[in-house]
């Protein structure tokens, strides 16, 4: 089987609530939508988040851009994304090049996945396990962050993220306070600082979190500080976690070389694709690292299946309204009984309706 074509569409997809972190706010999400069709007419879809719209015509052009590369080849996912990595290395496989690539190494794996008329886990060699969901909350305040975590609790999510790094550490301690009387003892807790702290900052604010019982803290200093990371995790009881804001299996690597053991939380599209995540997987399992997805709740739920130390999937239905069959959840856990290949599958009203 070969690639015959790529089909791009960008579309911005509102939120049905702007989501705020302490970094900015997200009020819609810009996506790149990939459809590739091989010879025997099987196609494989996959989701790129540009995050801003000024990406959002630069990474569709770009991905268009990189068809004449792959046309004509056979589907061999692996292969291509070893031959696209070594392409751009000189200008550099991060940022939009990197995300472009990653886009198309997702569909790739999902027209393999299609054209065997299998899930992505089961290609993988991977048998179907629980996969428990946490449901995440914005820079909301903590009346606000206590309601939408009553909301996650009603669905039946197994546990909530919140968004914290306010003024001052009383509003952190405060929401998470809130949050844990809305949802009981039951439900995991997790906060999520969105790198906005200084290491000085964050070895005060983590120490004063330690008695709250969260599951992790997640980026308090910035992505690529992992002597920091490191450093503040000898000083803090609390997991501290990392991961979504780095590129491809080599900053993993270097993740792990500094130190880092206890939880990482690849994001699909700036790991490398399925391909990218097998890698980074497998050092995980190398160390007995915890792996946890960000965002891409649909292929996340298939490879954390296929990930052996896995622990969380990080669900979010802000993509949904573009999707034929969002990824179902039953009983807080993601449901993948009846899924082909990846999940994804663009509903074309609405892609026409949010095109950009």
């Amino acid at each position: 089987m070969k690639i015959l074509s790529f089909d791009v569409r960008s579309v911005l997809v509102p939120m049905a609530e702007p989501h705020r972190t302490a970094s900015g706010v997200i009020a819609a999400s810009p996506l790149v939508l990939l459809s590739v069709t091989t010879d025997q007419g099987v196609q494989g879809h996959s989701i790129t988040f540009t995050y801003t719209q000024a990406a959002l015509k630069a990474t569709a052009e770009l991905m268009k851009n990189m068809e004449p590369l792959v046309a004509g080849q056979a589907l061999a996912p692996a292969a291509l994304s070893e031959q696209l990595q070594g392409r751009f290395r000189l200008l550099g496989t991060q940022g939009l090049v990197g995300m472009a690539l990653a886009g198309i190494d997702m569909a790739l794996w999902d027209a393999l996945a299609r054209s065997r008329q299998s899930p992505l886990h089961a290609l993988l060699g991977a048998a179907a396990k629980p996969v428990p969901c946490y449901g995440g909350i914005g820079y909301d305040g903590a009346a606000d962050s206590a309601r939408a975590a009553e909301r996650w609790a009603r669905q039946g999510l197994k546990g909530v993220k919140a968004k914290i790094g306010y003024p001052t550490l009383a509003e952190d301690i405060a929401v998470v306070r809130a949050i844990r009387d809305a949802v009981g003892p039951q439900l995991a807790v997790m906060v999520d600082y969105n790198q906005s702290l200084t290491p000085g900052e964050a070895r005060s604010r983590l120490q004063a979190l330690d008695g709250e019982g969260l599951q992790w803290i997640e980026e308090p200093v910035l992505a690529h500080d992992y002597a920091a990371l490191v450093q503040l995790g000898q000083r803090v009881r609390t997991p501290l976690q990392a991961g979504e804001n780095w590129w491809g299996p080599l900053d993993f690597r270097h993740a792990f070389d500094a130190g880092v053991r206890e939880h990482v939380m690849p994001d699909v599209m700036k790991c490398g694709g399925v391909t990218g995540w097998l890698a980074v997987s497998a050092m995980a399992q190398a160390y007995g690292t915890a792996v946890s997805s960000h965002l891409w709740p649909e292929i996340s739920a298939q490879l954390l299946t296929a990930t052996p130390t896995a622990r969380w999937l990080e669900y979010a239905d802000w993509w949904n309204p573009v999707l034929k069959s969002p990824l179902r959840l039953r009983d807080g856990l993601a449901d993948l009984d009846g899924v082909l290949a990846s999940g994804v599958e663009f509903d074309d009203d609405a892609t026409r309706k949010y095109a950009a």
